[in-house]
């Protein structure tokens, strides 16, 4: 018996003997080549856009203060105008289900466009990947680069581009902390090192992981850990745009002369040049059919379209179309009447339907809360006239961004009067508790226990009023 590794198996070979062959295959990394067109100015477009956003937004004030910003100490979210409370977690939940419905429908229509164009995975590996190719060049200096010993300008380029790289993690991470905490306090903070401990590992933890993904892992992440890649066929149909390969036009492949008679030598448009494989960041071949690890990036249509017009034959060998359309069973032309089918349908009018409802609640949201306890050392009393007396304390947020003073009135029993604690004036974003005093004439009262109701209302706008119900006591 021969001596095996953990991670190997016994095979037979060609001559009959046993072969050890390993149960995982060795990471080989990829040097994705440059590509220029127009999805590669898409990719970088939305990636300017997005970053600018996420960079750019912890910096912008609104109503002096931050714009937005989850400010989880203070149990408090900002966003704009708007400030939510944990007890409105709701609107989170209904974002998510937006989110994933969104999902749903784009895979469906077009395959993977999150993963290929806003993905944070493909964003920064992207943006990595220019930092690469400044301090070590294109993809050939770079694997000249990896196999020469090390030297000097090997320990420069290196050293360079890894600092560049830890510079703009420890920023990515920092702009992450600043949406939790008031970025111009984190900044001071970070300026005296006196961050607080948890603020400390969120900036390096987050930094670590765009350092790692990004830098290293890279197509890893979308291949081996990202579930999406794994659930995505379910979503997929044969009228589901997605990056394809043309074999009834691309095969049989070949090398051939710039205005030779390939189709007399029985080859098809693809030149088998294979830069369509050197473009992918995750290194596939498209040609082999759809997988899952294609992030639908679309690099491979931009270089095969520039081979293409190179050879003066017509683009569009890869391009984005439906299984149904390669085969043969429609024109191409006809795609966009594929579109609306039951599962796209289906999915427009469930988030149709929760967008609007969704939109017409945040409209109709009244920024009051109110709490209403009963005193408990003085339950009932009679008072002067003979009336009954009941005490109560009420508790009134002022969810809003601005100031506003309530008035306090009470209802549910003939003659019912608010003695005391009539009014009340809240900051904005304050939370007050009111003593309030109701009195009713005792001939009112026909049972020991009898519902009453508090209806709080601003006097500045008489939309934001919010009713509370509890019981007069005889």
């Amino acid at each position: 018996m021969t001596d095996r590794g953990p991670n190997e198996i016994p095979v037979l070979g060609k001559d009959g003997g046993e072969q050890e062959q390993s149960l995982y295959a060795v990471h080989e990394k990829i040097y994705p080549r440059a590509v220029s067109g127009a999805f590669n100015n898409w990719r970088v477009a939305l990636l300017l856009f997005t970053q600018i956003i996420f960079y750019g937004l912890p910096w912008l004030s609104w109503n002096d203060r931050q714009a937005v910003l989850f400010d989880l100490g203070a149990r408090k979210f900002y966003l704009f105008e708007l400030v939510f409370w944990p007890q409105e977690f709701v609107w989170l939940a209904a974002l998510l289900i937006i989110s994933a419905l969104a999902l749903f429908l784009f895979t469906a229509v077009a395959g993977r466009l999150w993963c290929g164009y806003a993905c944070p995975q493909t964003v920064y590996t992207l943006l990595f990947t220019q930092v690469e190719r400044w301090f070590e060049g294109d993809h050939n200096k770079q694997k000249k680069l990896n196999d020469a010993p090390w030297g000097m300008e090997k320990i420069l380029r290196r050293g360079g581009k890894h600092v560049a790289w830890v510079v703009l993690a420890l920023w990515t991470g920092f702009t992450f902390v600043g949406y939790f905490t008031p970025v111009e306090v984190l900044w001071h903070e970070v300026m005296v090192w006196d961050l607080g401990p948890w603020e400390t590992f969120w900036i390096f933890f987050y930094a670590f992981a765009t350092w790692g993904f990004a830098g290293f892992m890279r197509e890893q992440v979308c291949k081996y850990m990202c579930p999406y890649a794994r659930f995505q066929s379910v979503m997929f149909d044969p009228d589901t745009l997605v990056i394809t390969y043309d074999y009834r036009r691309g095969e049989s492949r070949g090398p051939r002369k710039k205005g030779a008679d390939y189709r007399a030598r029985g080859l098809g448009d693809c030149v088998d040049c294979g830069i369509c494989v050197q473009v992918c960041p995750t290194g596939i071949d498209i040609r082999n059919g759809l997988q899952y690890m294609c992030i639908g990036c679309a690099a491979c249509i931009d270089a095969c379209d520039q081979v293409m017009d190179k050879m003066g034959y017509p683009k569009g060998l890869i391009r984005y179309s439906t299984q149904n359309a390669i085969d043969g069973k429609y024109p191409d032309s006809e795609i966009v009447k594929h579109v609306l089918r039951p599962r796209t349908l289906v999915y427009t009018a469930l988030l149709s339907a929760i967008l609007i409802a969704f939109f017409y609640t945040l409209a109709q949201r009244v920024p009051l809360r109110v709490d209403v306890i009963r005193d408990r050392l003085t339950l009932s009393r009679e008072v002067e006239n003979g009336e009954i007396e009941n005490l109560y304390r009420l508790q009134i947020i002022n969810m809003d961004g601005r100031p506003h003073r309530y008035v306090i009135s009470a209802g549910g029993i003939e003659g019912l009067k608010v003695a005391s604690g009539d009014n009340v004036e809240i900051p904005a974003l304050g939370t007050t508790d009111v003593t309030v005093t109701l009195r009713a004439a005792r001939s009112e009262l026909n049972r020991p226990s009898q519902p009453v109701y508090f209806r709080i209302e601003a006097e500045d706008e008489a939309r934001i009023a919010r009713e509370a119900k509890s019981s007069f006591l005889r």
